[in-house]
């Protein structure tokens, strides 16, 4: 397997790197200082297995980074490994084709179970998103927060429309919809497709 870490910290990096060869011991693992390097290394090595990036890179503002690598490695898994709580910094990321996002006030066992998840083909969403989505819940729109596939992914959920049937009307695999569904249970603070659906309709 191989890795590339991206944050412009050293401390932070050699952090990741430890919990990547700890999941990994026979792993490769290359790090970046900033988004150009990274973008310059993946060129290289089109066949990393995943990539953790911080949110915000010296020489790309917001959310630009993640952007940046997404649209040229659309294929090459990305996680986000971030400061920020921000629930829109996460719907925001997952928006943009990162396929999970874990808080650096995280515990290495999280994270260590985030990346385990992203390898195996899901997305993993932060449990605070839970919380702030229960919140949203108190408004109307909530399912606002997600992107326009989960919507469409909910949408056929709450026609009752199986997990098979979604993946050939979409155009994706049944592996796909199960990432999309892990998504938008978290985002919507709920735990199956019942309780999914019931939320779409009201």
């Amino acid at each position: 397997m191989k890795f590339l870490v991206v944050d412009d910290h050293a401390v932070v990096r050699e952090g990741l790197s430890a919990v990547l060869r700890g999941l990994a011991p026979e792993a490769t693992v290359l790090e970046a200082a900033d988004c150009a390097s990274a973008l310059s290394l993946a060129a290289g090595h089109a066949d990393l297995s995943l990539v953790l990036m911080d949110l915000t890179m010296p020489d790309a503002a917001g959310l630009s980074a993640v952007a940046s690598f997404v649209a040229a490695h659309p294929a090459t898994p990305l996680m986000v490994v971030s400061s920020s709580e921000a629930p829109s910094d996460v719907r925001a990321a997952l928006a943009l084709g990162a396929l999970g996002y874990v808080a650096k006030s995280a515990n290495a066992s999280t994270l260590a179970a985030a990346i385990r998840l992203v390898l195996s083909g899901e997305v993993y969403v932060p449990p605070f998103m839970a919380q702030a989505a229960a919140e949203a819940h108190t408004a109307p729109g909530a399912a606002d927060a997600l992107t326009a596939r989960q919507q469409a992914v909910l949408a056929l959920i709450r026609d009752g429309v199986s997990n098979k049937e979604i993946a050939y009307r979409l155009g994706v695999t049944e592996g796909t919809v199960k990432a999309h569904l892990t998504a938008i249970f978290r985002l919507l603070g709920v735990t199956n497709r019942s309780e999914a659906a019931r939320l779409a309709r009201d």
